[in-house]
C-alpha cells in the first residue's frame, strides 16, 4: 500500500491499488478521521486532503466537530447481534425484514449521521420524507416507460421501520454510544380504529362447508377429488378447532386423539399443536371428530402432493408421523370463495384460510362461552380477544346491564289523597 505524510506527518495519504484513488487520514479529537480525496494525481490528492484537515480544525475550534459511532456502524452491530441472539426463536424470513429496512430505507436517510445526532425531531423528519413523493417525472420511469403513480406507504410501514431504528439505537444505547434512546413515538397519531377481523358469519359459515361438499361429492375434474375431499375437511376441522393455519400444516395424526368430553359426554378431540407461541393445547368441538376420522381413513397418494398435481399412483393409509394436511388449497379454496361471493366481507377485507379460526372465536363467544377459556384454548390473549372479535359482536352487550333505568319520585300533586282522619292532617 503507498502512502505520503504531509502538514508534518498530521495527515496521511494512501491508495489500496496501483492508480487507484487517493484516500486521507488524521487523529483529531480521540477519533480517527478518514475520508476519500477522489483524486487519483498525488499532487491534487494533497489539496484536497490539506483543505480537508484545516476545516476539521476550524469546527474543532467552534465546537461543531461532532465524534462517535455513526448509524451505519451502529446498523452494522445490531445486524450481527440480532441475527445470532435470534437464531431459532425468529424465523428467517423476521430477521431479513429488519435488514431490508435497514439496507433500503434507514440507511440512505441516516447514513452520514451520528447516532448521538439521532433524536425525536429526526425520527419525524425520516417519517415526513417517507410521506413525501420524490421529485422525478411522472411521465417516464427508469427505462423510458411510463412510471406508475407514486403511492406513499403505509401507515404499518413506516411503523415497521421505527421500531427497526428504534432496536438500532438500543444497541447504541447497550454499548454506550448514546446517553438514552430517544422517543420516537408519533406525535400526531390519533388513537387507531379498531377493525374486526374478516370471519364468516354463521349463514355465511354455512354457505361456505355447503359449498365445499358439493365440490367434494362432484369436482370440476374428476382427477382432483382427493383435494377437494381433502379442503372440506380442512374447513371443518378449522371452524371446530380454531387453530391457526400454520399450527394445522405442522399437524401429524400422532399429535390429535379422540377423547371422551367430561362435562358433555361428546367426543372431541385433544390436539397437542405446534406453532407460532410454541408447544400449546387445544381442545375441538365435537364438530371436529368427524373430519378426523374421515382424515385418517382416507388413503393418500405416496410421495410428493401439489394442488396443481393430480392425486393418482399408488396410495397407502397415512401414518401417525404423516401430516393431516400435506397440501395446500390456497386456488381451490379462492375459488370457492369467489364462486359463492365470500371472498371478502362487508368492510372489503378479504377472506383466507386464517378467516376459519376469526369464525370459531366468534362463534364461541356468540354462543356465550368464557372469554378467558377462548383465548387459552386459541393460545392468545384476552386482550387480543375483546380487541379484534367481542368488540363487533351484538351478543356481547348484556342489556340488563345497559337498560337500566332508575325509578323517578312522584310529584306531590301526584300523590294519592290523604283520608280525612289520618296522623298527616
Amino acid at each position: 500500500m503507498e502512502r505520503h505524510r504531509i502538514l508534518g506527518d498530521k495527515v496521511h495519504l494512501y491508495r489500496r491499488a496501483d492508480g487507484g484513488p487517493w484516500h486521507c487520514y488524521t487523529y483529531l479529537k480521540g477519533q480517527e478521521w478518514r475520508r476519500s480525496t477522489k483524486e487519483r494525481s498525488l499532487a491534487r490528492a494533497k489539496d484536497v486532503a490539506e483543505d480537508w484537515y484545516f476545516e476539521l480544525c476550524a469546527k474543532d475550534r467552534y465546537g461543531e466537530l461532532k465524534s462517535g459511532k455513526s448509524f451505519a456502524e451502529a446498523a452494522k452491530t445490531f445486524e450481527k447481534e440480532y441475527e445470532a441472539i435470534t437464531q431459532g426463536s425468529r424465523s428467517p424470513k423476521w430477521v431479513r425484514g429488519h435488514k431490508d429496512r435497514i439496507r433500503l430505507h434507514l440507511l440512505p436517510f441516516f447514513k452520514d449521521k451520528l447516532v448521538t445526532e439521532i433524536n425525536s425531531g429526526a425520527a419525524q423528519e425520516y417519517r415526513v420524507h417517507r410521506m413525501t413523493a420524490p421529485d422525478r417525472d411522472p411521465e417516464e420511469g427508469d427505462d423510458g416507460e411510463e412510471a406508475r403513480p407514486w403511492k406513499p406507504p403505509a401507515r404499518n410501514t413506516i411503523h415497521n421501520e421505527i421500531v427497526t431504528l428504534s432496536m438500532v439505537l438500543k444497541t447504541a444505547h447497550r454499548h454506550g454510544w448514546i446517553e438514552q434512546v430517544p422517543n420516537l413515538s408519533d406525535p400526531y397519531r390519533r388513537q387507531s380504529k379498531i377493525e374486526h377481523r374478516p370471519w364468516f358469519t354463521p349463514n355465511e359459515y354455512k354457505s361456505l362447508y355447503e359449498a365445499t361438499r358439493r365440490n367434494a361429492a362432484n369436482p370440476k375434474k374428476a382427477r382432483f377429488k382427493w383435494h377437494a375431499e381433502q379442503l372440506h375437511d380442512f374447513v371443518l376441522f378449522m371452524a371446530n378447532t380454531g387453530l391457526r393455519p400454520d399450527e394445522v400444516r405442522q399437524l401429524e395424526f400422532r399429535d390429535v386423539e379422540i377423547v371422551e368430553d367430561e362435562w358433555s359426554g361428546d367426543k372431541i378431540l385433544e390436539i397437542e399443536v405446534r406453532g407460532k407461541r410454541g408447544t400449546g393445547y387445544c381442545k375441538s368441538m365435537p364438530g371436529a371428530v368427524r373430519p378426523f376420522e374421515r382424515l385418517k381413513s382416507r388413503p393418500r397418494p405416496v410421495g410428493e402432493i401439489s394442488e396443481d398435481k393430480e392425486a393418482t399412483g399408488a396410495k397407502a393409509l397415512p401414518k401417525p408421523t404423516d401430516r393431516l394436511f400435506p397440501n395446500e388449497f390456497k386456488k381451490m379454496f379462492n375459488g370457492l370463495l369467489a364462486e359463492n361471493n365470500l371472498k371478502f366481507d362487508r368492510a372489503g377485507k378479504a377472506r383466507t384460510a386464517y378467516s376459519l379460526r376469526h369464525s370459531y372465536i366468534c362463534f364461541r363467544l356468540l354462543e356465550g362461552a368464557d372469554i378467558y377459556q377462548v383465548a387459552k384454548n386459541c393460545r392468545t390473549s384476552v386482550e387480543m380477544i375483546e380487541k379484534h372479535y367481542a368488540a363487533h359482536l351484538k351478543d356481547m352487550i348484556d342489556t340488563s346491564l345497559v337498560n337500566v333505568r332508575r325509578e323517578r319520585q312522584k310529584r306531590r300533586d301526584q300523590r294519592p289523597p290523604q283520608i280525612e282522619g289520618s296522623p298527616d292532617l
